[in-house]
């Protein structure tokens, strides 16, 4: 054979074996994202089942002092619907809210309303973390909603991607208030608290700009203050929900105004409700710097309100959430605060 010939024959031979490689690539390629979407699906059934557990430990820690239910109620509209003109994609969105009424309610008493909504960018108001502060709350007399708005884990994969973090979650909780309102008995309207900590204070804060003749008083724990701040020092894939499809669809740095409008803030001028700010200088989740800028600004705007700085307090991000002394002293300023301005039949002393 020729030297012409056997290079033709090498040549034929390595494009063969680099299609048969090609094809091969292909094939594992489309595995693995099969395996990723069925993995996907796996996780979002999983959350459903441990949210279905939850609910009948609710019962379980709270069913002495409170009535406990849950509703299933609506919202706005999805904020980007993947097909905006299919049939049905301008109709509310439908989510479930929690309900806490004290037992002890006497026939034709009017308690006051306070608005809980849960943390995280996907989470979910969970009993481990939450059901001893419900307590103390109901054991003081007061009435809690608590929304699971969209981007709330536990409800199936439809729910988690309606995600609007700092947009449409907050007219979610809006209407949980507004249904609370119109549908549970002796709540009294003119007494309207709203209480969250980490992006449920960013919640809280946000409504209460949004809305400052609807609440008497707003608590934010370690809140998500400045989004355009902490998508700086946050890791890839914390940035990477935000900029999601199905979200923003954008870093802060392709649209840094898009950031700004769902933060704190850059929204502290609009604030008249009486406030009042918890932050921890360990803080592991939200950077003290970060709710620093949110008292700076608030500062800046002349804004009458409250805080405390805790100086490296165990605990860091849930340092007053925990079952501590220090813990415990904490919710104790936020109840004589909510106290003074919504007057509960029972205050703590």
């Amino acid at each position: 054979m020729n030297r012409v010939a056997l290079t033709v024959l090498l040549a034929a031979t390595g494009a063969g074996a680099a299609d048969e490689l090609s094809s091969e690539t292909k094939q594992l390629s489309d595995q693995v994202a099969k395996l990723q979407k069925a993995n996907e699906a796996l996780e979002h059934r999983l959350d459903e089942l441990a949210k279905a557990v939850d609910d009948l430990a609710w019962q379980g820690r709270l069913s002495d002092v409170a009535v406990v239910d849950k509703w299933r109620i609506a919202g706005p509209p999805a904020a980007n619907p993947k097909k905006p003109k299919a049939l049905g994609a301008k109709n509310p969105v439908k989510f479930f809210t929690y309900t806490f009424v004290p037992k002890d309610r006497r026939a034709g008493e009017k308690l006051p309303l306070l608005v809980l909504p849960h943390g995280g960018v996907h989470a979910s108001l969970e009993s481990q973390y939450t059901a001893h502060i419900v307590r103390e709350l109901v054991q003081q007399g007061y009435v809690v909603v608590a929304p699971e708005y969209r981007g709330s884990t536990g409800y199936g994969k439809e729910l988690y991607e309606l995600i609007d973090y700092g947009g449409r979650e907050i007219d979610d909780v809006q209407a949980a208030k507004d249904w609370a309102l119109e549908n549970l008995e002796g709540v009294d309207p003119a007494r309207v608290g709203m209480i969250g900590w980490s992006h449920g204070g960013l919640i809280a804060l946000m409504a209460a700009f949004a809305h400052p003749k609807d609440y008497r008083c707003v608590f934010a724990g370690n809140p998500v203050s400045d989004l355009v701040q902490r998508m700086g020092y946050s890791d890839e894939g914390y940035r990477k929900l935000y900029s999601a499809d199905y979200h923003v669809g954008a870093t802060a740095e392709e649209d840094l105004e898009e950031y700004k409008r769902r933060s704190p803030v850059w929204n502290v001028e609009k604030l008249q409700t009486p406030l009042l700010v918890h932050t921890n200088t360990s803080d592991e989740d939200v950077a003290y710097v970060e709710v620093e800028h949110l008292i700076q600004a608030l500062k800046a705007a002349d804004k009458k309100f409250e805080y405390k700085v805790f100086q490296d307090a165990p605990g860091g991000h849930s340092m007053d959430r925990l079952d501590t002394r220090l813990a415990r002293e904490a919710r104790r300023d936020i109840y004589r605060f909510l106290a003074k301005h919504l007057k509960p039949p029972r205050p703590l002393p």
